[in-house]
């Protein structure tokens, strides 16, 4: 049983933000302080991709682990109430999510998806970064 109105539970899911959320500001604000520059959201690509990289053909999404589906983590938990409705709805966001990656893919983008819940290690995830961003570099 849901413990808000359905009033209540519409006004919350309408501030759920597709860009510009809290993971992706920490994210980018990392990268940018480590000296790389990018595109956001560019429309002309599969997913409208968080951060694109042209020069270095490489693209990050970032990934709230409930709405992507991060398998074994606990912030992927299924809603307890109208079971049946998130179930698909978020299977239909992981494969989705798939699709698109396969398609930039096909198209020669590498790509990295940086998980909500790997922000909490900010060294682990810069290392991470820099590697995927170095690995591509142009010269």
């Amino acid at each position: 049983m849901d413990t808000l109105t359905p009033k209540e539970r519409s006004q919350r899911m309408a501030r759920v933000r597709s860009v510009d959320t809290k993971p992706e500001m920490f994210v980018r604000k990392l990268i940018h302080g480590m000296g790389y520059r990018y595109r956001l959201h560019c429309r002309d690509l599969p997913g409208k991709p968080d951060l694109v990289f042209r020069s270095r053909k490489a693209i990050i999404f970032v990934h709230g682990c409930f709405w992507h589906r991060h398998e074994m983590c606990s912030l992927a938990r299924m809603p307890k109430s109208r079971v049946e409705f998130w179930s698909a709805k978020l299977e239909g966001n992981r494969l989705r999510d798939a699709r698109k990656i396969a398609a930039l893919q096909a198209s020669g983008w590498r790509v990295l998806i940086v998980w909500e819940c790997q922000l909490k290690l900010k060294e682990q995830l810069a290392e991470r970064l820099r590697q995927f961003l170095d690995e591509g570099e142009t010269r």
